[in-house]
């Protein structure tokens, strides 16, 4: 066995009740945490980021959207309720247009540290 075989365990059992208490504090609730595993969940597809990504600048009709991904308008459509029903993105018609945009500036910030989180940590070039 190596060191690394170790990290995740205590090798000797040891409570320490102040430290808990202080991280209980922070902790969110059961609720909180499937809600936002299910938040996750959605931006947890690469086809919904990739459709994010395109929305960070401007917003875009389905037509324009299917285009950039190469990709069939009706698995596009599919794509967008989901990030509807997330409130990630919102649209707008126009005639028999729809227009996507990001639903507010903390989609856009969501997305951006996660690039900088892995441009940071050299996972993303």
């Amino acid at each position: 066995m190596t060191h690394r075989d170790f990290c995740d365990t205590c090798e000797e059992a040891c409570i320490h009740p102040k430290a808990i208490c202080e991280a209980k504090e922070y902790m969110i609730s059961n609720e909180m945490a499937r809600t936002l595993a299910d938040f996750y969940k959605v931006i947890g597809d690469a086809t919904r980021v990739r459709i994010l990504s395109l929305l960070m600048t401007r917003e875009l009709c389905v037509c324009d959207i299917t285009e950039a991904l190469s990709m069939a308008q009706s698995a596009v459509s599919h794509q967008l309720r989901i990030l509807r029903a997330a409130h990630l993105v919102t649209y707008r018609k126009e005639g028999k247009m729809s227009y996507y945009r990001l639903d507010d500036s903390h989609v856009t910030e969501l997305l951006k540290q996660g690039i900088e989180h892995l441009t940071h940590k050299g996972e993303l070039k």
